[in-house]
């Protein structure tokens, strides 16, 4: 029988209360301890309301937004992978770098995805 996490029991708009806080309380630990968070989110506060004054479409802007979104995303997981590793144990180890290795392989995919993007939607 699968053993069910003491932490699970909540459900309905308690769970999304409590999933809600959770969020918020990862937003704020990525922005306080996390350069690279804060890199990528000054960005997109360039980026984002700069595609605003381009003469691009609707969905052109979108996928523009949805690009930023992206190397927000890959960050955090980036950051949660190297929260573990440290947490598991700071000794050197070949799977210890390989796990940070390709987290920060996946943040320079997104970063590339948000350059070629950029690339592909203003080429003339």
């Amino acid at each position: 029988m699968t053993e069910i996490s003491p932490f699970k029991g909540k459900t309905g708009l308690k769970r999304i209360a409590h999933a809600t806080g959770y969020s918020l309380s990862g937003f704020k630990s990525a922005f306080q301890n996390e350069a690279a968070f804060r890199q990528i989110i000054l960005i997109n506060a360039i980026l984002i309301p700069l595609s605003c004054f381009l003469n691009i479409s609707r969905a052109e802007h979108a996928v523009l937004i949805a690009a930023g979104l992206l190397a927000i995303i890959v960050e955090l997981f980036n950051s949660a992978i190297e929260a573990v590793v440290d947490r598991v144990s700071l000794e050197q180890h070949p799977l210890s770098k390989n796990a940070k290795d390709m987290g920060s392989a996946a943040q320079f995919t997104a970063l590339s995805i948000i350059f070629f993007t950029w690339l592909i939607i203003l080429w003339p």
